[in-house]
């Protein structure tokens, strides 16, 4: 899949995805979407509003008030490709969120997968 692809994939397709993965281990849809507020600075309203709205990946991120500042603290793989090696800004992004839902699935702690 080219990166173009998956920029203009819409977030409101993506979200439910990232919803069955999380509660299929347990978790709560909450809790995916605190991880997504943490991540992009939306609050609950806005990111709700972004769904609603059908904005793409490239729309979300960059309309996104700003990306944590510890959001560089996230390392791993996803995907095959570590994530702290991606040149690409946006595809970062949107890998360093499959992350944290990733971490969240996986049964990581909260505190943890926010970087506190």
């Amino acid at each position: 899949m080219s990166n173009e692809r998956i920029f203009t994939t819409q977030f409101a397709q993506i979200y439910p995805m990232y919803i069955q993965k999380a509660e299929r281990k347990g978790r709560t849809k909450e809790e995916v979407d605190q991880v997504i507020c943490w991540l992009t600075g939306y609050n609950p309203a806005e990111l709700s509003q972004q769904i609603e709205q059908g904005n793409d990946l490239r729309t979300f991120f960059a309309q996104a008030p700003a990306l944590h500042p510890n959001s560089s603290m996230i390392k791993g793989v996803v995907c095959g490709i570590r994530v702290e090696d991606i040149k690409d800004p946006l595809m970062q992004q949107i890998r360093y969120l499959d992350k944290l839902v990733d971490e969240l699935a996986k049964g990581k702690a909260l505190e943890k997968i926010l970087r506190q």
